[in-house]
Parts: structure tokens; sequence; C-alpha cells
């Protein structure tokens, strides 16, 4: 007679196990048709329709490189705020720099300031609790997202990795950084990552802010808004720009399309900075297909200095086509690279939160900001050369050669590249 139960309940764990592993969504199957290069303004146009927000004009915005930049800018918005803060982030784990913000922010809310703090489940699991105590004893709002519970086992795979952080409705930021050690210093050494943040003014923060609200309102089923959070803002710069996300439960292909249609329009020239470089085979294609019309197509990845090999090793086994195309890859050398940022034409730049992988296309609740502006994008490209400066280039004869234990690696890797 226990046949039955035991049966029972073997079957409804395989149905959660696939629930809880796959996206439930339609993907992209078809190559997207070129239509226009990335100085049409069809080009724009589409980009805006398609993603969801209008392209807004008015925005000014400042590069952060490394967390001598990053953190200090951010700590000295967080004590500038007069009414609001959403912060949204994957990873916050102990440590100095956590323990600033998590300070800065509880003496925020002891002022009279409305803290919402949004902390993804998995990416704040290393959180020394004291934080948590601190931030809720100040009277700040503090939710994980996707908490484990019996009932959302079907979401335990569903991860914010969104990275924003608006002040007053006015000041937002985005990028690639997380709160931990690692991110602290100029990437002087291996304990101290490479990665770029954005602090960002103007119309597009209003865009940031609902972003952010997304993934508050699924998690505490209750609505921010009004002037403190949605305050009419002023021109700020000059730039033009717009936020959009994407996530399992509505648009999880939206990272993949924006990616797919800003390389299908590139003319000159593609730079990709990439953390977790895992490209499924229509990306590929699209890449293969611009660089064989001309475009000049490279892309920074991490080297061997890199927080997980299994995702290293599922990149590099799909290089091949790429390689043979002429796209030039190249490995980063000094520490981690965790930068996120595509600049097509030296016209688009397009940072945030995602990853080029599957993981980021189909999994994650993610959010990028694209911007529309030459002369930064030409800041970018500046960057990025120098980061090739520090990187090891990968050639087509080199990774033929590479050894028979990676590619004997690489035969089994692909088996999880849906969840890389």
């Amino acid at each position: 007679m226990l046949a039955i139960p035991i049966t029972a309940f073997v079957t409804l764990l395989i149905i959660l196990v696939i629930a809880n592993l796959s996206s439930g969504e339609k993907k992209i199957e078809h190559k997207i048709e070129r239509l226009y290069a990335s100085d049409d303004p069809q080009f724009l146009r589409s980009m805006g329709l398609l993603l969801g927000p209008p392209v807004l004009s008015g925005n000014r915005f400042e590069m952060l490189l490394n967390g001598d930049h990053i953190f200090p800018s951010m700590l000295e918005a967080i004590r500038s705020a007069r009414r609001t803060i959403t912060f949204e982030t994957f990873i916050y784990w102990s440590g100095e720099i956590g323990e600033q913000i998590a300070q800065a922010l509880a003496d925020k809310a002891r002022d009279g300031v409305a803290v919402h703090v949004l902390l993804d489940w998995v990416g704040s699991s290393k959180m020394d609790k004291r934080y948590l105590n601190l931030l809720r004893d100040a009277g700040a709002e503090v939710i994980q997202y996707h908490k484990p519970h019996w009932t959302g086992l079907g979401r335990m795979n569903d991860r914010t990795h969104r990275k924003l952080l608006i002040i007053d409705g006015r000041i937002g930021f985005t990028g690639g950084v997380g709160i931990a050690s690692e991110w602290t210093g100029h990437a002087q050494d291996e304990k101290h990552w490479r990665d770029t943040h954005f602090r960002v003014a103007g119309p597009v923060v209003g865009h940031m802010q609902a972003v952010f609200m997304d993934n508050w309102v699924k998690a505490t089923g209750n609505v921010l808004h009004g002037p403190a959070y949605f305050p009419d803002i002023e021109p700020m710069g000059d730039g033009f720009a717009h936020m959009f996300s994407s996530s399992p439960s509505g648009g999880s292909d939206d990272m993949q399309l924006m990616y797919l249609m800003a390389i299908t329009a590139a003319t000159h020239s593609i730079h990709l900075a990439s953390a977790y470089f895992v490209p499924d085979k229509l990306t590929i294609n699209a890449i293969v297909e611009a660089a064989k019309r001309g475009v000049k197509v490279q892309i920074i990845m991490p080297g061997n200095r890199i927080d997980t090999h299994t995702v290293r090793e599922a990149s590099r086994a799909c290089w091949g086509d790429l390689l043979k195309a002429g796209v030039e890859m190249f490995e980063y050398q000094p520490t981690m690279f965790h930068c996120k940022l595509l600049v097509v034409d030296e016209f688009l730049v397009s940072v945030g939160s995602t990853n080029f992988d599957n993981r980021s296309f189909k999994l994650n609740d993610e959010a990028n900001l694209n911007i529309y502006d030459r002369d930064f994008a030409k800041q970018q490209t500046a960057v990025f050369a120098d980061d090739i400066k520090k990187s090891q280039q990968v050639t087509l004869e080199s990774w033929m050669h590479r050894p028979f234990t990676e590619k004997l690696i690489e035969k089994f890797v692909p088996l999880l590249d849906t969840q890389l």
C-alpha cells in the first residue's frame, strides 16, 4: 500500500524540479532580419517600442570604475537622500563595505527617509544577519526575494540579479557591482575585481524606479508611488536612454532580443565585455554574421582568475565559429573581470546586470540601461581598449590546441548550458 504514496511523491518531486528549471515561456528561435543600421532612426524607434519604455532625452551619465570610485559615490548619494531610497541587489555579503552601506541606509531610515531594500535570498546568503537586524530596527523595509517556501518551489531558480539604487527618484545607479569586499579597491590584485557601475541623473531614473517597483510589488504586494518615488524630473543633460527589464514571469526574452537587435544593426564595431559569456547558437550566428559583413567584433571575458571555472569551460567550448569568423576574443588577466557592457558603433551603450548567457537571458530577473550617446560611447570604448591591454588574446590556433583535458570537459559542460 505504500507504493502508491511513494510513487505520487516521486512524481510530484519530478514535476517541481522541471517547473523549477524551466522558464515556461517561448524563446526566440529565428534570427533577426537586418532591416536597418544603428544610425537609422528606425533603430532607436524599434529598440524603444519592442523593449517597452520609450527612449527619453535629458539625461546625464557618469562612469564609475571599480570600487574606489563606485562605493564612495553610492554612499554619498545614500547620505544625501531626503525622502526615499530604493535598493535592489543580488550579491550582498559580509565585510567592511557591506557594513558601511547597511549603516548608511539605517541612518537615513532613522532620519525618517523611507528605505526599501530588496535582496535576493541566494545572493545575500553570506550576508551577516546583523545587517538585516540593523536595517529593520532602524525602520527600513527589507525583503529577501524568493526566500524558499513550499508554496513557491517552482520560483527558486528565478533569482533577482538586478542591481539598482535610486535616491529620491532622481539619482540612479546600475551596473555590475555587488556589495562585497571583492568589489572594493581598484582591481589592483586578484582579490579585488574589475567592474564598472554608472550614476545616472535625468528623466530615465523614473524608468529605473519602475523596474525596482516591478519586483517590489511581486515580493510584497505593495505599490509605492507618488512624488516621493516618481517626481517630475527636469532635464539634467542631453543624453538619450531607456531602462528595461526581463524576468521569467514576463518578457524573459527581452534581454536576448535587445542583444540580437543591436548586433544585427551593427555596421562598424561591437565591443562586448562580459563576466559570463555562454551564448546560444542563435546569438553566436548573429555575431558571426556581423563579423562576416565587416563589423569589428571584440569580446573581453575573464581569464583563469574567475569565480566559476565551469562557466569558463562552457564559454571556451563555443568559441570555434566566432574565431573562424574573425571575432577577437580576449581573456582579462589581472583579476576577475565582472563587467557587463555592450557598445555598438560607438553609439549604443548597454549596461546593467545582464550576463551574456542563458541564465540571464531566460532565468534571472535582469535590468539594463541603454544609452544612445556618441560621446559617452567613445568613453566606454577607450576604457575597453585599456582593458584589452591587460588581456591575453585567444587566437584560433591557440584555441584549437587547447589541452585535451579541457576539450574533454567541454563535452559534458553543454548539459548545463540552460542553467549557466
